[in-house]
């Protein structure tokens, strides 16, 4: 653990990475603050069997680059706790994590929402901590901000689809858009893309895809994962696919809204839509994208195309010391119009200058929080900045 901790530091972070663990309960979890140049450190937390400092570093990082991004003035955090969500364990594991992390939070940190954890968790945290400042995503019986129950980061990787087919010339009404992955993010980027005019032809889950060139009855498909869970795509009444060839769908638009590293350089060969914009974070290994890049294949990056969460939490972050309660409403048009003033600023650079989206979105995000370390003095050497993460 500790080889694995130093090896993710670079010029740009982490500043700390907090390790924890309860031997009644079980717990073990990590915080990784990675840069809080621009702001306090902020991004989801996240439960599952599988979760490593290292990818919790990752996904520190990539918020960094996110808040940034949407020049929003937080810094990139994240935090992971190893188990089984759906575990009778779980709210016993969650008081621990929070108990274990009461000198970061909320000082240093606060709790979002992530991959395995819900608005009830939110509200576990939080009282845990013993106030609503320790945690977003909040029920709004609470006064939070419920932006998974909004499907806010859905819609605003709807929205960026929609910024980015008009760009490139694609026509979204009547347009195919093919879903990796049909959790929250999927599902509302699902229902918007409908609203939008498109239609979407293919679902996954990790038990398989469902395709209908015809398309897919988005809010049946809805109804039925949340009667059966990610089973549903076995019982909807159309062929079964693998998951992964879900890239082979005819589509115009794939959105891989899973997880990380799920488009790899053999799937990446496969794929026949002409837009790629990612929902999940990190779904596009570095090779993947390299082949996408050389087929002509356009690539939204995650920080740019699912950042309406971030957006989200920082009108929770807002609302914590606040008897008003946000306009939902209002938080969806503000994501809408800086997503999309994002995903046409980095595809005009990036046609103008022969370049990759990813190159010029991160260019722009490590400007400025370049310029915010500078400003604070956080830059020790001349040499600084070698870091790539």
């Amino acid at each position: 653990m500790t080889a694995d901790a130093l090896a993710a530091m670079d010029d740009w972070g982490p500043e700390k990475i907090v390790c924890v663990a309860d031997r009644r309960t079980g717990m073990r979890g990590v915080l990784v603050i990675d840069n809080t140049s621009r702001g306090m450190g902020k991004g989801g937390t996240r439960m599952g069997p599988h979760v490593s400092v290292g990818e919790i570093s990752r996904l520190a990082r990539s918020m960094t680059w996110k808040w940034a991004a949407v020049d929003l003035f937080f810094g990139g955090a994240k935090a992971g706790i190893v188990g089984d969500p759906r575990g009778h364990d779980k709210e016993a594991m969650l008081r621990s994590f929070a108990r274990a992390l009461s000198n970061e939070v909320p000082a240093e940190y606060v709790f979002g929402l992530d991959m395995g954890l819900t608005e009830a968790d939110a509200a576990i945290l939080a009282d845990e901590i013993g106030g609503r400042d320790a945690a977003v995503g909040l029920p709004s019986a609470l006064g939070g901000l419920p932006y998974d129950e909004l499907g806010i980061t859905g819609f605003g990787v709807a929205e960026v689809v929609d910024a980015a087919t008009d760009h490139l010339g694609i026509e979204l009404k009547g347009g195919r858009v093919a879903i990796e992955g049909f959790g929250a993010v999927g599902q509302a980027a699902a229902q918007r893309l409908v609203e939008l005019g498109a239609v979407i032809v293919a679902v996954s889950t990790v038990h398989g895809a469902v395709h209908d060139p015809n398309g897919l009855a988005v809010d049946e498909l809805v109804h039925a994962s949340a009667e059966a869970g990610d089973d549903f795509v076995k019982h909807v009444g159309r062929p079964l696919l693998a998951t992964g060839a879900l890239a082979q769908v005819e589509a115009d638009v794939l959105v891989p809204a899973a997880r990380e590293d799920t488009i790899d350089e053999a799937m990446a060969h496969r794929i026949t839509a002409r837009l790629v914009v990612e929902g999940a974070n990190m779904p596009t290994t570095s090779g993947a994208r390299a082949v996408l890049r050389r087929r002509g294949i356009t690539v939204i990056p995650d920080f740019i195309a699912n950042a309406g969460g971030a957006v989200a939490a920082a009108h929770a972050m807002d609302m914590r010391h606040s008897a008003f309660v946000v306009d939902p409403t209002s938080v969806l048009e503000t994501v809408s119009a800086k997503l999309r003033t994002n995903a046409a600023h980095v595809l005009r650079h990036a046609h103008d200058h022969d370049g990759d989206p990813r190159e010029v979105a991160l260019a722009l995000a490590r400007s400025r929080v370049r310029e915010a370390m500078l400003q604070r003095g956080h830059v020790p050497r001349p040499d600084w900045g070698v870091g790539t993460r």
